[in-house]
C-alpha cells in the first residue's frame, strides 16, 4: 500500500455493529468532496457483537478499509495504539465509532495541521448532549489534567483529534492514557497543540460505555502521569531525594534525642532510656522507610535502564494488514 496517503482514520471500536455502515459512508463522502486520498483502519476492540462481519461486508464496496480485531478487550488505548503503529496518512484523524464524532470536522482538521504547522489538534465539545453522570467527570478530568500539564486545553477526552504522522509515531499509549494523549505528545516534544470546538452528536445507536470504573482509572492514570512526566527516566529524583531527606532528617532528630538525654544526665537529672519515648520509634520507623525509599529508587533507575520491552496484544483477525 502507498505511503502517500492525505489522511488516516484510526477508529476503535467496542460493539457498534449498526453505527459503522453509516460512519464509513460518511467518510467516504469528505473524503471524495475534498480529493483527500485516505484509510480508514477499524480497532475492534473485542466486540461480540456482529461488528467484525459487519466491516468484512463493507471492504468489499470500500477498498480503503484495513482493520485488526483482537481476540479480547484490550481497552480503547490499546487500540489507539495498534492503529497508530499502521497509519500511513500524512494527517491522522481519530475519532469514535458511535457517530457522536462528525466526520464534516476532517477538512478544517487537515487543513489546520498543515496551514498552522500545528502537531496535534484536540476536539473540544463544547456543546455536549452526554448525561450528567458522564460531563461531571469530564470536567473534572479536565480541570485536573490543565493544572498538571499546563496545556490549556478545554477537552483532554475527545476522541475527535488530528495529528501529525510523526507525532503518533512517536508516542506509546497504553493503560488508559488515551484521555491524555495531549500531554504524551508533549512530554515526547511536540508542543505546537492546538484546539478546535467540534460537534458534538446524540448518539444514535447502542449504549455509552463509560461507567464508574472510568472515572476511578482516569484519575489513577493522572497521578501516573503526573509521575511518569517528572521522573519516567529518572525515578531516583523522586525516590532517593525523598529517602534521603526522611533518614538524615530523622537521623538528625534521633541524634538530638541522644544529645539532650545526656545534657539532662549531666544536669543530674535521670530521663531515663531514650527508647522509653515514643519519638523515639517514630523516628527510627521514618529512617528505615527512607532507606526503603532510596533503595526503592535504585533498583527502578536500574529497570528504567534495562528496560527495552514492547507491549503485545492478542490478535484474531486482520484486514489488508501486515501480519
Amino acid at each position: 500500500m502507498s505511503n502517500n496517503l492525505d489522511v488516516s482514520i484510526v477508529i476503535p471500536l467496542l460493539n457498534e455493529e449498526e453505527s459503522i455502515p453509516e460512519l464509513t459512508s460518511w467518510i467516504n463522502r469528505v473524503c471524495q468532496d475534498n480529493n483527500f486520498s485516505s484509510e480508514i483502519i477499524f480497532i475492534d476492540d473485542g466486540s461480540t457483537d456482529n461488528s467484525w462481519n459487519v466491516i468484512l461486508d463493507l471492504e468489499k464496496d470500500y477498498s480503503f478499509i484495513r482493520a485488526i480485531r483482537f481476540r479480547r478487550n484490550h481497552g480503547k488505548s490499546a487500540a489507539l495504539h495498534v492503529g497508530f503503529q499502521e497509519a500511513l496518512g500524512e494527517v491522522v484523524i481519530t475519532m469514535d465509532a458511535d457517530l457522536q464524532d462528525s466526520p464534516d470536522e476532517i477538512p478544517e482538521l487537515v487543513r489546520r495541521i498543515d496551514s498552522e504547522n500545528l502537531d496535534l489538534i484536540s476536539g473540544w465539545k463544547k456543546k455536549r448532549y452526554d448525561p450528567i453522570s458522564k460531563t461531571i467527570p469530564t470536567k473534572l478530568f479536565n480541570w485536573a489534567a490543565r493544572r498538571m500539564s499546563g496545556i490549556k486545553l478545554h477537552d483532554f477526552n475527545c476522541g475527535l483529534k488530528a495529528y501529525k504522522n510523526e507525532v503518533i509515531k512517536n508516542i506509546e499509549v497504553q493503560g488508559e492514557m488515551h484521555r491524555y494523549i495531549p500531554v504524551l505528545a508533549k512530554m515526547s516534544g511536540f508542543s505546537n497543540i492546538g484546539e478546535q470546538v467540534v460537534q458534538h452528536q446524540a448518539r444514535k445507536y447502542g449504549t455509552t460505555k463509560f461507567g464508574l470504573n472510568r472515572f476511578i482509572n482516569g484519575m489513577l492514570d493522572l497521578v501516573t502521569l503526573s509521575m511518569v512526566s517528572r521522573f519516567q527516566r529518572r525515578p531516583m529524583h523522586f525516590f532517593g531525594t525523598l529517602g534521603t531527606l526522611m533518614f538524615i532528617t530523622s537521623g538528625i532528630a534521633l541524634m538530638a534525642m541522644g544529645v539532650l538525654k545526656l545534657y539532662r544526665l549531666a544536669q543530674g537529672f535521670r530521663p531515663g532510656l531514650v527508647a522509653d519515648d515514643p519519638w523515639f520509634y517514630i523516628f527510627l520507623t521514618a529512617m528505615v522507610l527512607g532507606t526503603q525509599l532510596f533503595v526503592t529508587g535504585l533498583l527502578a533507575e536500574l529497570m528504567v535502564r534495562q528496560s527495552n520491552k514492547k507491549v503485545h496484544y492478542s490478535i484474531s483477525e486482520v484486514l489488508n494488514v501486515k501480519e
